[in-house]
This record gives structure tokens, sequence and C-alpha cells, in this order.
């Protein structure tokens, strides 16, 4: 098979679609598949080349408003059609609905070629974080439309796969995900870095990785902190990562260590090094950051839905509170880090539950999704089994 894999971010872009995306083309290669990959260009010195065995395909980019080192990709359907024409994929896969994204859909419909995507992102539950809540129906009206125009939609939750059925989306299919358990590990766990936040080693320490941006809902996370400092005792809160809240936060809030952006070892030994991961997200698909600080050995509080639902089991690996519900998670994470027995117990418990998230069940699932689709067809808006002289399986709608 060869696969040809469109995304508008990819490492060394770091954030959970770039990451998960970059696993899934590995493992294609790993199973002896051909992979391209088509994406934003990230520098001038991001040419097109083979890597790892995966040939990247760079195109044109614009910055991304408000996120530093971050692209959005332009309309490619030329290039893509004419590397299609010469060389056909066995199917696309298109990871990301901007304009890249809807130009890829676009050229798979011209050249005949099975398409599938993947819902990745809760754009449509953005919105109402920026004041912005009057595009949230034309939001997923937009999703709607580009995928039921794919042969099959992967999506990471069964919760997530019957939201979206409720709106509408057609052909849905579970793709779940894994965790790397050799980086993210509890054996990672470094006293020197703990001392540079401040914590000796028997201190608590909350931790937060991931964009810091109005969706992921630092200022919950950073009152709850206050509120374990006001009730518990003295303890440390440390954000891991980069986003346009970043300089205002770190002004506003002295006491908490900001720490940036981590990648690989680096990155391993943030998580590792904390005691407490707290995650007041309400806007994921799934949240990967939770599975990763369960295998670095972290206890993690979270809200009942997304990987929080799926992989913590409320008392014993970790903490969850209702949903949206901003009293519970302060109260649950007072709770927990009241209980320093009850944070011990969870961590060794959180390792225990992600040593079952391989990756490379995953890249067999992926595998298989893939396979499916290239043996269909769209026919008057209908998937059906592929004809021997047509390879095409939807395209964007003209309504």
């Amino acid at each position: 098979m060869r696969l040809a894999l469109v995304t508008e971010t990819y490492p060394p872009e770091v954030n959970g679609v770039a990451m998960t995306l970059q696993q899934l083309a590995e493992g294609m290669v790993s199973r002896g598949h051909e992979v391209e990959v088509i994406r934003p260009r990230q520098g001038r010195d991001d040419v097109s080349r083979v890597e790892g065995g995966i040939e990247h395909v760079t195109v044109r980019g614009i910055p991304l408003p408000r996120y530093n080192g971050l692209r959005m990709g332009l309309p490619s359907a030329g290039v893509m059609i004419r590397r299609w024409r010469v060389n056909p994929p066995t199917v696309a896969h298109v990871a990301t609905e901007g304009l890249l994204g809807f130009s890829a859909l676009w050229a798979t419909h011209r050249v005949n070629l099975p398409v599938t995507s993947a819902f990745h992102t809760n754009f449509h539950e953005y919105f109402d974080h920026y004041g912005l809540s009057v595009f949230r129906r034309a939001s997923v009206w937009y999703l709607k439309k580009f995928h039921n125009a794919c042969c099959s939609t992967m999506v990471p939750s069964v919760p997530l796969r019957d939201q979206l059925a409720s709106y509408g989306f057609e052909r849905l299919s579970l793709l779940g995900r894994g965790v790397d358990t050799d980086l993210f590990h509890p054996d990672r766990r470094s006293n020197a870095l703990r001392s540079s936040w401040g914590a000796g080693p028997d201190d608590l320490v909350m931790v937060y990785v991931g964009r810091v941006a109005e969706e992921k809902n630092l200022p919950l996370v950073i009152e709850a902190y206050d509120r374990v400092r006001s009730e518990v005792g003295d303890c440390k809160l440390v954000v891991v990562g980069d986003g346009p809240l970043l300089d205002s936060l770190r002004s506003d809030h002295p006491e908490v260590v900001f720490a940036g952006t981590q990648r690989g070892d680096d990155l391993g030994a943030h998580y590792a090094s904390g005691d407490v991961f707290v995650f007041g997200s309400t806007t994921e698909t799934y949240g990967n950051v939770i599975p990763e600080a369960m295998a670095s050995g972290l206890a993690v509080v979270s809200f009942d839905y997304a990987a929080g639902q799926a992989l913590i089991r409320e008392g014993e690996n970790g903490r969850l509170a209702a949903f949206d519900d901003r009293d519970d998670f302060i109260r649950v994470l007072v709770e927990l880090c009241g209980d320093r027995d009850a944070v011990a117990r969870c961590r060794g418990a959180a390792r225990e539950t992600t040593l079952a998230l391989s990756w490379a069940n995953v890249h067999e699932r992926f595998e298989e999704l893939l396979m499916e689709a290239s043996e269909m067809s769209w026919d008057s808006g209908t998937i059906t089994r592929k004809p021997t002289d047509s390879r095409v399986c939807g395209r964007p709608s003209d309504s």
C-alpha cells in the first residue's frame, strides 16, 4: 500500500496531533508500506526529502496567528494532482480540515483516489473560549460537509463518535491512541530538575503539559493550585508548553513555574518529575497528555470525558471531576493533594494502566481502516464497494 498523509501539523511542531500523525506514519513504514507526508514548509531549510523511510513533501504555508512556530498550509491541490497522476497512492488520509486539507480532499476527487479523514480537534468548541460563539454552528456545518465526503472518518473514542453521529457525521470509525511507555517512564524522575523548580524530593509538584491557550482552561488550573496551597500546604505548579497566553500568565503568576516547550527525553523528565497531573481542558477529542502523564507515574486529575473517562478509574489510578464543573474540579484536586497516600497509590496504578496502550495495535487498526477504504467508491452520495474501473471515494459537497 502507498499512503498519502496530508496534514497541517507535523513534528518538530509540538502538539498531540503532530505526535499522533508521526506515530501513524512511522507505523505504516514499519509494516512495509510506502508513506508520503504532505505538509506546510516549516522553515527555509525544510525542503522535500526522504527521511526515516517517509517521503516529506513540503508546500506553502503561513504563520498561524498567536502561535509561535506553527504554520497553516495554503491550498496546494495542483501540487497533489500532479504528483498523484504520476504516482497515485492507494489511499489518501487527510488529517486536518484547513485550507491545505480541503484542497487535498478536492484533489482526491479529481484523480479518483479513495480518501479517509480523522477528527483530531474540536474546533467548533474553541469558538466559545474566544468569544466567537456565533461561528460555532457554521463550523459544525463545515466539518460535517468535509468529513462526510470521505470513506471513513477516524475518531479516538466512543463518546466522540456518538456526539458526531448526533450532528449528522457519517461513516465514523474508531481509532484509539497508544503511548510510548519507554519515553514516558517514572525512571526519568529527576531530583535535580525538581530542585530547579524550588521543590525538594518530598514536596508536592503539580504539572500541566500542553498549549498555553484559552481553550486549555489554564485559569482554572491556576485557581485550583491556589486553593491547594491555601488548604493543603505549600506545593509547586509547573506549566510545560508555549502559546498565546504564556506572557500574560507568567506576568500575573510569578508563583507558577513556566518551563516552556520541552521535547523528547526532556519532556519525559518534566512529566516524571511531577506528582500530580492537572488537566482542566474541556475541548479535547482525546487528550494524549493524559496517558503520557499516567505512563510517567503521575496521578491525574481531569474532567470526566475523553481520555480521562476512558482511562481513569475514579480513586484508583486518578481522579475525575464532573464535566465542566469548576467547583468539583477544584474539590477533587484539593482532596487528592491532601492525601499523599492516595497520590502514591494512584501514581503506581496509573503506570500499570498504560502498559496495555500499545501503538502497534493502533498501527494495525489504522492499516485495516485504510485497506477497507481503498476498496470503496462514492456513488451518488453513497459509499459502495469500488468498481474495478474507479477509485473515487467522495468529494466536497457543492451545496
